[in-house]
């Protein structure tokens, strides 16, 4: 495993000499450290089954962040200091520890900034018998080198499409969307290819014949309030991605935005309304993005994001 000495890990390219113990743009330095390693019952049905059943997906959860979202639900550890340092070791027993307790996936949350890491942990656990599909559970800022590098290790994607046009007009502080709310311009674009590649890398979906998910690619969207307009662009994206890939995906389409973290400060200070969110999924419904996953608006509650206290770390 090789510590990055000019960081590129992620599509900011910071360059930051890790190795050294200086910190990335994403936080990361040349420790690895995990918030949270638990049963998590509320992801896509596909992946954590029955919310009463003793299974679910085996998430964990990665300190840092290469987005700066100003809603982020995960903000503690996305943007604070929550998180333990451990050793590839201890990220491997990890693994093995979600598999043994009946885990039917392990889902690596926000993991980009720790990628050698990752692919040394998943590799010293195939070696001792891991053998549960992995997810990748990313924001979708990633670099289509990384998602290369992961063939091989992860089975499934998860990545958020979470802009795709900021020209529409849905500005905050006089600043492009993206650039505003994830401090990222380059978001729409970079995003787009790395959600090409997955598609292209891993294909349609595979289920099990108890109907978990085991090969394909979930596209998650968060409808944000006040900006339905970009909701439907990225939506319109998502289904030529479809056309000019030929390859099938699951969508995700989710009315759960809660303002947390900064979000009041950039025009995001309340929920999302139900008039919004159906304008959103008829949009999915015009273009045949059907065979997915929508959301109740009861799903906005602070009680869905699980408590970031060193579970299983």
């Amino acid at each position: 495993m090789q510590i990055p000495h000019h960081c590129t890990l992620c599509p900011r390219a910071c360059g930051a000499d890790r190795a050294a113990g200086q910190r990335g743009f994403c936080g990361a330095d040349n420790t690895l450290r995990v918030a949270r390693a638990a049963l998590h019952h509320w992801e896509e049905p596909c992946l954590s089954g029955d919310p009463n059943a003793k299974t679910g997906s085996g998430t964990v959860f990665f300190s840092g962040c290469t987005l700066k979202c100003c809603y982020c639900q995960n903000y503690p550890i996305s943007q604070g200091e929550v998180g333990k340092a451990i050793s590839v070791e201890r990220l491997t027993e990890i693994f093995m520890n979600l598999q043994n307790g009946g885990a039917k996936n392990v889902n690596l949350v926000t993991a980009s900034q720790y990628l050698p890491w990752v692919t040394a942990a998943l590799e010293a656990a195939r070696a001792q018998g891991f053998s549960l599909p992995v997810v990748y559970n990313t924001g979708g800022y990633e670099t289509v080198d990384a998602v290369r590098a992961l063939a091989g290790y992860v089975d499934i994607w998860l990545p958020d499409l979470k802009f795709y046009d900021p020209a529409l007009g849905e500005t905050c502080a006089g600043a492009p969307l993206a650039a505003e709310l994830s401090a990222a311009r380059d978001y729409p674009a970079v995003a787009d290819a790395a959600l090409r590649q997955m598609l292209l890398q891993t294909g349609a979906p595979v289920y099990d014949a108890d109907g978990y998910l085991q090969k394909g690619v979930i596209v998650r969207h968060l409808a944000l309030p006040g900006h339905v307009a970009d909701s439907k662009a990225v939506l319109r994206r998502l289904a030529a991605l479809r056309e000019e890939t030929g390859v099938e995906f699951i969508p995700s389409l989710m009315s759960q935005f809660t303002p947390f973290y900064k979000a009041a400060e950039h025009g995001l200070g309340r929920r999302i309304t139900t008039y919004e969110y159906r304008q959103v999924i008829d949009e999915a419904v015009r273009l045949g993005l059907t065979d997915g996953y929508m959301q109740e608006k009861s799903s906005a509650r602070e009680e869905y994001t699980p408590p970031f206290d060193l579970e299983g770390v």
